[in-house]
């Protein structure tokens, strides 16, 4: 059972098959500091995440634990151990790309709580086998987290049709016939500088 008096330590590890997270916590047995677990979670990757590079995949299994562990460890102070020494930086990583923005947000209620330590993956091999032999991504995996629907957005079809030179004809034609538009042509077209032209646009300006 969790003393929620002491702090947590969460080892946090990613292969490419699955992210693995082992809650720990060091407890007073018998007089002597004692590490033992509190918890294990594991969870395959889902399609959508098979495309990350192996330093997005650790932040992921970041981001995934503390979500899903929340319950033990929001509000308390907990040393993460990962041997990816990217994720060390995660919070304060400048320039970040769109996911690593959203996986920043994502943890920063654990600022100040929560330190980063890297290790060699021989340290924590409790994460290690567990990101190799995840648990199914499914509704019966505790861990699990679905897959996202893509986003249905409405496209409108936009059909183009060649107009006949006809059309531009009568167009054109009925530009001359308008007396102010004929004016206007005639100053645009022509560059024309004529003040008795623009002047016989005042009564339009004016209305």
């Amino acid at each position: 059972m969790p003393d929620f008096k002491m702090p947590f330590k969460l080892y946090i590890d990613e292969s490419g098959n699955g992210l693995g997270a082992a809650l720990n916590q060091v407890q007073i047995i018998n007089d002597k500091p004692v590490e033992g677990p509190i918890c294990f979670i594991s969870r395959q990757i889902k399609p959508t995440g098979a495309r990350y590079g192996a330093i997005q995949m650790e932040c992921l299994c970041l981001v995934w634990a503390l979500e899903k562990l929340n319950y033990f460890l929001e509000g308390f102070f907990l040393e993460v151990i990962t041997d990816c020494t990217t994720v060390k930086s995660l919070l304060n990583m400048k320039n970040p790309n769109r996911n690593i923005l959203r996986w920043q947000i994502a943890i920063q209620e654990y600022r100040g709580n929560m330190t980063i330590v890297h290790k060699d993956g021989n340290i924590h091999q409790n994460a290690d086998e567990l990101s190799r032999w995840p648990l199914q991504n499914n509704s019966d995996n505790p861990a699990y987290v679905p897959e996202e629907a893509s986003p249905q957005i409405p496209i409108e079809g936009i059909s183009v049709t060649d107009l006949n030179t006809t059309f531009f004809e009568e167009v054109r034609n009925s530009y001359t016939q308008d007396k102010h538009f004929s004016i206007l042509c005639q100053l645009l077209t022509k560059n024309c500088k004529d003040n008795s032209l623009i002047h016989a646009l005042d009564e339009i300006w004016n209305k």
